[in-house]
């Protein structure tokens, strides 16, 4: 666990990892920058319940004053969600937010480089961020941190806003394992289906666990993305969401809207366009991506368990 005048590790995390308990790892760019009032504080509420239901400790991490919490009180998380004004922190951001003592809210990629830096393993979120259909040149440095920090990432899959055949072929040449979850398919955010595979099928958190122990103890040194599929309730079949995305996509190149602006404009303008239900399916999918991270840190357990990284 690091020891660093940058990391502000809450008692119970510090706890639970020095037993060697489970601990999921939670981002906050979902809080600050993906979800509206007040969807964004229930969802950040019920993310860290569900990981405690399932059995593990919740790990939220986000920048606060310049400093990197690994663990947030309900205080500071209605902080984070009434803030207006917080950074997008990836790795780039950090330096920028310690030097201006600013709040920021951690991507998928910062997230994982601070939960890294504590010891927690596994980390649940929505969607991966990755090579965006607007520009082949915009891609998200989520691809980059899967390739380099070991970490076990649940999601729902990539963001569908992205050319998913050009990200899964990126974490390929990489080396990034990517499992399905009960799924020989990768599941597109939204929607279930995408006419794309996985590198690999698993059942349940014990084998994804096992599998886990398997590649890092032959040294390698990627994640591994664990592709979950939203809940059949709540997906939206991708024959109706592509020509929304389409139009969305549209209108942000008609804007010139890039860079870190990108996707929250996307999830946004789907939103409106699907009068609310991708919200829906989209706070769906981050309960059940919690729940099955909560799952697998369970099985994983720490070093005593036998993972050599």
């Amino acid at each position: 666990m690091i020891k660093h005048p940058d990391f502000v590790i809450t008692p119970e995390i510090k706890i639970a990892l020095d037993l060697d308990t489970p601990v999921v790892a939670l981002e906050s760019t979902v809080i600050t920058h993906g979800l509206p009032r007040p969807q964004n504080l229930q969802l950040a509420r019920d993310m860290e319940k569900a990981v405690r239901e399932a059995g593990a400790t919740p790990a939220t991490i986000a920048l606060l004053e310049g400093k990197i919490h690994i663990g947030l009180s309900d205080e500071e998380l209605v902080r984070l969600a009434d803030s207006e004004s917080t950074l997008k922190v990836s790795h780039r951001d950090f330096a920028t937010a310690i030097v201006k003592k600013a709040d920021g809210g951690t991507t998928v990629a910062g997230t994982m480089y601070a939960a890294n830096m504590a010891g927690i393993k596994v980390f649940a979120t929505g969607g991966i961020g990755g090579v965006h259909k607007e520009s082949a040149f915009d891609v998200s440095t989520d691809l980059r941190s899967l390739a380099e920090i070991p970490t076990i990432v649940v999601c729902a899959g990539g963001k569908a806003i992205l050319d998913l055949p050009a990200t899964l072929e990126y974490l390929e040449t990489m080396g990034v394992p990517v499992v399905g979850y009960q799924t020989d398919e990768f599941p597109a955010f939204y929607s279930r289906e995408s006419r794309l595979g996985v590198s690999a099928r698993l059942d349940s958190p014990k084998e994804i666990a096992e599998f886990a122990r398997a590649h890092w103890n032959l040294g390698m040194k990627s994640g591994i993305l664990v592709a979950n599929p939203i809940p059949e309730a709540d997906a939206i079949p991708a024959a109706k969401m592509e020509p929304i995305i389409a139009k969305a996509s549209a209108e942000a190149i008609e804007q010139g809207i890039h860079g870190q602006k990108l996707t929250p404009f996307l999830l946004g303008r789907i939103s409106e366009l699907t009068k609310g239900k991708s919200l829906k399916a989209n706070l769906a999918m981050l309960l059940n991506n919690a729940r099955l991270a909560a799952q697998i840190a369970g099985e994983l357990g720490g070093r005593k368990k036998g993972w050599a990284i």
